[in-house]
């Protein structure tokens, strides 16, 4: 396994370099105001880190997901919010590796180059969660148009972007043998949709993201706007679920190294009762045990990024890299917490805006419980429990 290798070593530095531009205060303002982070998106973008694994014959930097995940990790480890970069990475898998040459040579260009933006990514419906086969948005072929009409529930930065990508199913579930079958992947283009028949709903929620409810109702999507085949976009699908949960795991790792950082450096500064509070066991423990986890989570990363890079399966390597990284960044934030106090709940510091930032990955993009779910069927053995 290289992990510290002299090109990361580079990258990371590249990447912190960047970040440095956007201190505390861009972030913390940006929380406040609910604002995209428009600078910063077209800063990483004039770096090409949002063209980062589309291949160089398409304009990109062919760059593996191990590098990916680094760039991913930097951001947050900075104090930043990686969000508006991670979408546009993993959703571009699924034009990269089931979309036709003509659709590549169209859209993977003008991507790498910033022309068009592709961070909204259309699957989560409201009655069906995690339970995609039971989405009910519909995609019915009339001539040289698909016609889509549904619901899409928590889709993020559709303000901000050009171009989605979209599951809705094009065989209705009682004509086909498995619940899978019958789903498509579409490139749906934002700006003809919306106003046209495509109504973006936004959704205040706990952090500064950017969420939506989209209303479909008989949108046109030209044919050759299909990913793939018609019926297998399920599969399509699943198959970037692993390069997300990688990528996840590699941000929520770059938050817990962010607020060990911070409670490390307030452990040390702060003293009552005439002495630094690091100095405390009950200050100390905490945060080398959150450490612990935060290292510990940051090897299965790798293992699973080096074995999607390398095309092996890495299902497990993926799920169990975003449970222990999720869980890390977690109790991170919470002993970062403790250690600040009071001050902790203060704006000013930045500890709560982290905190709420990376209590999401609990819940999102899977559930950890679904995690331990999909381990317990499918590495253990175990009947299935649901």
């Amino acid at each position: 396994m290289m992990v510290q290798t002299e090109a990361y070593a580079d990258l990371r530095l590249a990447v912190r370099a960047l970040c440095q531009r956007f201190p505390d205060s861009y972030w913390r303002e940006l929380d406040q105001q609910r604002a995209y982070p428009e600078a910063f998106v077209q800063a990483m973008t004039e770096a090409g880190y949002l063209g980062a694994l589309i291949p160089k014959e398409y304009g990109g930097l062919g760059m593996s997901l191990v590098e990916a995940s680094i760039i991913l990790e930097e951001i947050n480890r900075s104090g930043g919010n990686a969000g508006p970069y991670h979408a546009q990475v993993y959703t571009m898998g699924t034009l990269l590796r089931h979309g036709s040459e003509a659709q590549k040579q169209q859209y993977l260009p003008r991507i790498a180059r910033g022309e068009l933006r592709l961070q909204a990514f259309g699957v989560t419906e409201p009655e069906a969660g995690t339970d995609t086969t039971s989405i009910t948005t519909t995609a019915i072929r009339q001539g040289d148009h698909y016609v889509i009409t549904g619901r899409k529930i928590f889709i993020s930065r559709v303000q901000h972007s050009d171009l989605m990508i979209l599951l809705a199913r094009t065989t209705p579930r009682d004509q086909v043998k498995k619940r899978s079958q019958g789903l498509s992947v579409f490139l749906v283009d934002l700006r003809a949709a919306i106003g046209n028949g495509l109504t973006v709903k936004p959704i205040r929620v706990m952090m500064n993201n950017e969420t939506n409810e989209l209303h479909f109702n008989q949108v046109a999507v030209p044919v050759e706007n299909l990913i793939g085949e018609e019926g297998e976009g399920f599969r399509y699908i699943l198959d970037g679920m692993n390069a997300e949960r990688i990528l996840i795991a590699a941000e929520c790792i770059g938050d817990g190294r962010w607020f060990i950082d911070r409670a490390t450096r307030r452990a040390r500064e702060r003293s009552v009762f005439g002495r630094p509070i690091g100095q405390n066991q009950g200050i100390q423990f905490p945060i080398a045990q959150a450490h612990i986890h935060v290292e510990a989570a940051d090897l299965m990363r790798f293992r699973a990024a080096e074995r999607f890079d390398r095309g092996e399966p890495c299902g497990a390597e993926a799920n169990m890299a975003k449970l222990l990284a999720a869980d890390a960044s977690w109790e991170a934030a919470n002993v970062a917490m403790q250690t600040y106090g009071g001050y902790g709940l203060a704006a000013d510091y930045d500890i709560e805006r982290k905190f709420r930032e990376t209590r999401l990955y609990q819940i999102a993009p899977i559930s950890t419980n679904l995690i331990l779910s999909y381990v317990a069927e499918h590495v253990l053995g175990l009947p299935r429990s649901y």
